[in-house]
């Protein structure tokens, strides 16, 4: 068993999968992004789907962290995941602010 302080973590599989799971959400966002420019950028509704997407797949990528160190897997990449979309959401929220000026 790998203590977690090690820092030892070689699992290409996991790496892929938590990357992976961040492009989807970082896509899914920018769809979200260019549906509301597109549709009507100064919809303050619109412009908070980018954030509320990024804030959900955060949310999920730590749910996932926190299972896969239950069963003693590799978690740190599922976490940098986490950590990574929940950084984009803060950056993203100045979407529905700037459609709220407008």
């Amino acid at each position: 068993m790998t203590n977690d302080v090690e820092k030892r973590w070689h699992d290409p599989a996991a790496t892929r999968a938590a990357v992976r799971y961040a492009v989807v959400v970082i896509a899914l966002a920018a769809v979200a992004f260019i549906a509301c420019v597109v549709i009507d950028p100064h919809s303050v509704i619109l412009a908070s789907v980018t954030p509320a997407v990024l804030l959900v797949g955060g949310i999920g990528a730590f749910v996932k962290t926190y299972r896969v160190w239950r069963v003693g897997g590799t978690w740190p990449f599922w976490q940098g995941a986490g950590w990574f979309l929940l950084t984009l959401m803060l950056v993203s929220l100045g979407l529905p602010g700037s459609a709220a000026l407008s």
